[in-house]
């Protein structure tokens, strides 16, 4: 009786280490490729926060705008350009020069601020392009009305 145990033990033993053993040459028979794909290229979506509708003629709006994406690879750089298309208007990031329309300017982070300052009595309409260094790229587009500052009335002081 203790031979026929033993003797079912081992062949219980010899099916699992059968198994592991094929199990194995299935998962090193699958890696047939010397290198590993890296995935490099992440979509993105671009967030942008609530802007006013109304713009007076030297009056500055700040724009806040997020990248989000999916993944993260170091070397993807963001860029950005930009395009009037109606009315007068600069473009800046925080303290530096104006954006000049349709240059591409590289971006130092995800999240940022832009400003936008009228230059103009009528309504303004602008274009933003955030793209990346694989060509994925999102457009936002802005409209400004003229806000129209009333008359100064100032009466007579009693």
């Amino acid at each position: 009786m203790k031979n026929m145990m033993y003797i079912n033990q081992m062949s219980f033993g010899a099916i699992v280490v059968g198994l592991i053993a094929i199990l194995g040459i299935l998962f090193l028979s699958g890696c047939e490729k010397e290198s590993l794909d890296i995935q490099e290229n992440f979509p993105f979506e671009v967030k942008v926060m609530p802007v006013p509708k109304d713009i007076a003629m030297g009056e500055t709006a700040e724009i806040r705008i997020s990248i989000l994406t999916n993944g993260e690879y170091a070397e993807n750089k963001y860029y950005l350009r930009y395009f009037q298309n109606d009315g007068q208007g600069t473009l800046r990031y925080f303290d530096h020069k104006p954006y000049l329309p349709n240059d591409l300017y590289p971006l130092a982070q995800k999240e940022f601020r832009l400003y936008y300052t009228s230059e103009s009595f009528v309504a303004q309409n602008f274009d933003v392009w955030i793209g990346d260094s694989f060509g994925n790229e999102k457009q936002i587009s802005f409209q400004f009305n003229n806000k129209k500052l009333g008359p100064i009335i100032i009466g007579p002081v009693r």
